[in-house]
């Protein structure tokens, strides 16, 4: 650093022990950047790039930021996925002789963010900590904005550690470097570019003092380590005490149903598939929530179903009485829509940013819990009475803030106006100075005025030269001798001082000093003494959170017909749904109106459904509900049905809709394979396996026999409940040879007038997918359809891949897609070829009405779409028309 001024070597040595950070260097009022920090900020944040001498020959890139708004910038940083290290000046400058001192006080990174704007009022923000010990791996997830810490241990593979990463999708992650390759395997891009390498090992000492109330030695060595290294990452990044960290919430992964990424998406349970959006998500249709936390809580909820029976009829129990009550239930959802976020409120009192509104607002959330209690005690069910006994109002904590700061204070905690009038006798005391001073100081400027006789002058202040009297110049020769001292000379007017002035202002500028120091230092020792009992207030903040989402299922189920389910007896293995309907596609149903339909898949009737029929007839919609009443059965909701006796699911598999990963190289059809392969390595009896369109994506033989293959594997390997779709009507002869499997196809009407889809499930095999129809509705151009009509109908001419054999001309093939267009028909109707060669020309016959007009219904009959009974009817009637009016062909 030969050669930089002294300030510049302070930089490089300060960045120096943040190398992977843009450094936020405190330079008076400016955050400043320099050299690749200062080009990449300006760059990203689109501020100007200039240069500053550094006591080199060259000027080094700089650019900067005002302090007052670097928050925002460091958001935007934050957002793009940098890290930023925070340098202020640690000592005053005033009293400072050469550079000021400067430290770092704080890394901001994407999973350490504290500002609860960037984050999201009903999104967490977790960082995980992980580690890996002899096949078993530990993870560590906390929020740092509301103090949660969850911790949990599993059996290593790549899919136990996505489907954790998918619970809580992590902003970062740290561990050592086993576990952080782990990661990198199966975590998404943005994911894996924000992980640190931590070689932190366990201290259970430090793991105590850290969390006082956790019994450290009953934690498998795994479990203490990734703890460890999440605790010892934020030590390192935020710089300060982490005294909201308190509470460990351990569970066992096998506690809760295990959901993969592809069940996640497919079922789109938080998010949509198409643009990732909540709206139009099972979270988006659930969320009733009057409080941020309780929307959090929710999340969680639905991202880990349960798998025990007793927590679960536990929350059925409370959403029944709080669906049976509209009255109380409204009340309830108005006291806690004036809760405020305790999770939050109490991390920034713990974390030391909280300011008096902050601690105004705490106060009146926790004026509101008492009639919370009460209204949860009325309901007069255990599960809401035990929930009011667990919250603490905290009352001593709302009255030491409502004695302690006033209704209305600023933001800021240094400019006063915070402590109420009547708490600090010293600071009353104080005030009464400053207020009787400014006082003299009036009357001072009214008995000036009366001995100059100038009505004009005028006592102002500044903090260069404090309190002075101002006299216009066309008045300095009423001033009287030796009075006034000449203090300041201005274009228009002079400025005075009087000892007597000087001797008053020490005493009030003192009084103000002292009086917002003892402010500020009130201030901090409330919230300290808040902080303390963090404990409580997190604990009040989880029972408050948890009565909301139960009101959230209760709210959403009145409102949308939902019915309490049952569950089978025991380990029952049997699933019976009567009426049941997919509620995202229920809700946002334009008519309103959603055909329901049955389910059963049991020991006795069949485990396996194998379901048949043409595309758009809802096979997709009616297996996504099955799953979707399983999962909201199990995270205590009620359920879209008029009836629902369900068995407990451990795993949900899914395979919907096409999907390929062209960054991993693979196809749809090979994601499909390997979705399959998680499926046939990891489903047990008690899972639900759903497939779609079972072996689409190659050829029809290839396609049929792994279609085969993989249902008789799960019926004679697995034994689970499966819902199979295929448009393979061959597969139908399975319900002969496979017990346990039966056909079902989603029911279709044709008639003249066309085809109706009618989205009811039926026994039986359908024989047609009615594609090229579903091709006509998308808007294919009508040369097309018409084409792959006669090339369906025409099996001379058409093999089975659908392709033109060889033995068929060039010059016929092109005359066929060269054909005129058939005039369009109302209703979107699909002209058909005539049924009978065009005759020759003959002489032109006398017009017959009757013949003209069964004539003109024939060129609007769409053969294709008519049963052969119809077929028959339509030409029993045309003869009996023609006969009746005496004319015959």
């Amino acid at each position: 650093m030969a050669g930089y001024t002294p300030m510049m070597e302070q930089y490089l040595s300060v960045k120096a022990t943040a190398k992977d950070a843009l450094l936020f260097f405190r330079l008076g009022d400016f955050y400043e950047m320099f050299f690749e920090d200062a080009i990449t900020a300006s760059r990203e944040l689109e501020i100007t790039l200039t240069g500053r001498g550094a006591g080199q020959e060259e000027r080094v890139p700089m650019c900067g930021v005002p302090h007052h708004a670097a928050e925002g910038y460091i958001a935007r940083l934050i957002e793009k996925g940098y890290k930023v290290a925070v340098c202020e000046q640690v000592e005053d400058p005033a009293s400072t002789k050469g550079v000021v001192k400067r430290e770092i006080v704080r890394i901001v990174t994407p999973g350490t963010v504290m500002d609860a704007k960037m984050v999201g009022d009903a999104s967490n923000n977790f960082i995980v900590g992980a580690a890996r010990q002899t096949g078993r791996f530990g993870m560590a997830a906390c929020d740092l904005t509301t103090g949660e810490l969850y911790l949990t241990s599993f059996a290593e593979s790549p899919e136990a550690v996505n489907n954790i990463l998918n619970v809580y999708r992590p902003a970062e992650a740290v561990g050592d470097e086993a576990s952080i390759a782990a990661i990198d395997q199966v975590a998404p891009p943005a994911l894996r570019s924000l992980t640190t390498t931590i070689r932190e090992e366990a201290d259970l000492a430090k793991l105590s003092s850290q969390f006082p109330d956790e019994p450290w030695n009953v934690h498998e060595a795994v479990r203490q380590q990734a703890v460890a290294r999440l605790i010892a990452y934020l030590e390192e990044t935020q710089k300060r005490s982490l005294a909201h960290l308190r509470a460990v919430k351990a569970y066992e992964s096998e506690s809760f149903m295990s959901l993969d990424a592809f069940t996640r998406r497919n079922l789109e349970l938080t998010e949509t598939v198409r643009d990732r959006s909540r709206k139009g998500s099972l979270l988006a249709l659930l969320d009733r929530s009057r409080t941020a936390m309780g929307a959090r809580l929710l999340k969680r909820w639905i991202d880990q179903p349960l798998l025990n029976r007793e927590e679960a009829e536990r929350r059925l129990d409370a959403v029944e009485a709080l669906n049976g009550d509209w009255i109380k239930r409204k009340e309830l959802r108005d006291e806690l829509g004036e809760v405020y976020d305790l999770e939050r409120l109490a991390g920034r009192i713990a974390y030391g940013t909280a300011n008096a509104r902050d601690l105004n607002a705490l106060r009146n959330s926790l004026r509101r819990i008492p009639t919370v209690q009460a209204l949860c005690h009325s309901f007069g069910t255990a599960p809401l009475t035990a929930l009011a006994e667990r919250m603490d109002a905290c009352e001593d904590i709302a009255d030491a803030i409502e004695h302690a700061i006033s209704d209305d204070p600023p933001v800021t905690l240094k400019e006063g106006g915070i402590i109420r009038a009547g708490y600090d006798k010293k600071l009353d005391e104080l005030r009464e100075a400053s207020q009787n001073g400014k006082q003299w100081i009036a009357e001072l400027e009214r008995r000036e005025r009366e001995v100059t006789g100038i009505k004009s002058l005028k006592i102002g202040f500044n903090k260069v030269f404090g309190y002075y009297l101002e006299v216009t110049r066309s008045n300095l020769a009423s001033l009287p001798e030796g009075r006034y001292e000449r203090k300041q000379t201005l274009a228009n007017a002079e400025r005075f001082v009087t000892p007597e002035l000087k001797e008053k202002e020490a005493l009030i500028l003192e009084a103000e000093d002292r009086m917002f120091d003892l402010e500020y230092e009130t201030f901090i020792a409330l919230r300290d003494r808040i902080a303390e009992q963090m404990a409580r207030l997190q604990r009040l903040a989880e029972s408050v959170a948890t009565l909301d989402v139960l009101q959230s299922f209760a709210e959403a189920s009145a409102e949308r017909r939902y019915s309490r389910p049952s569950w089978t007896d025991g380990d029952g293995y049997d699933l019976t749904i009567e009426d049941g309907r997919h509620p995202v596609v229920e809700s946002v149903n334009e008519n309103g109106v959603f055909i329901a339909n049955d389910t059963s898949l049991t020991v006795s009737g069949g485990s396996i459904l194998l379901i048949t029929g043409p595309n758009m007839a809802g096979k997709s919609t009616y297996m996504r509900q099955v799953a979707m009443i399983c999962l909201m059965a199990q995270i205590g909701c009620f359920v879209p049905a008029r009836r629902a006796v369900l068995p407990f699911v451990d795993r949900i598999f899914t395979r919907i809709g096409a999907a390929d990963d062209l960054v991993g190289g693979q196809s749809t059809f090979m994601v499909e394979m390997k979705d399959i392969q998680v499926m046939t390595e990891q489903a047990t009896s008690r899972s639900l396996i759903i497939i779609d369109e079972l072996g689409r994506g190659t050829s029809t033989d290839e396609g049929m026999a792994i279609a085969q293959a993989v249902i008789e594997y799960v019926h004679h390997h697995i034994g689970c409940k499966a819902l199979v779709s295929t448009h393979f009507h061959e597969l139908a002869h399975l319900e002969s040879s496979l017990p346990r499997l039966r056909n079902g196809c989603m029911a279709v009407r044709e008639s003249a007038d066309g085809v109706t889809f009618l989205r009811k499930l039926v026994a039986g095999a359908a024989d047609s997918s009615y594609g090229i129809y579903c091709a006509q509705l998308a808007g294919l151009p009508d040369t097309i359809v018409s084409r792959a009509y006669s090339l369906l109908n025409d099996r001379g001419t058409v093999d089975v891949e659908g392709h033109i054999p060889k033995d068929v001309t060039a010059r016929e093939a092109a005359a066929a897609y060269s054909a005129p267009s058939p005039e369009p028909v109302a209703n979107k109707e699909i002209e058909q070829l005539s049924l009978f060669p065009e005759a020759a020309p003959k002489a032109k016959a006398a017009k017959s009405p009757a013949g003209d007009k069964v004539l003109e219904k024939l060129k609007k009959l769409d053969v294709m779409r008519m049963t052969p009974m119809q077929a028959l009817e339509w030409l029993n009637d045309a003869r009996n028309q023609l006969t009746e009016s005496g004319e015959h062909g």
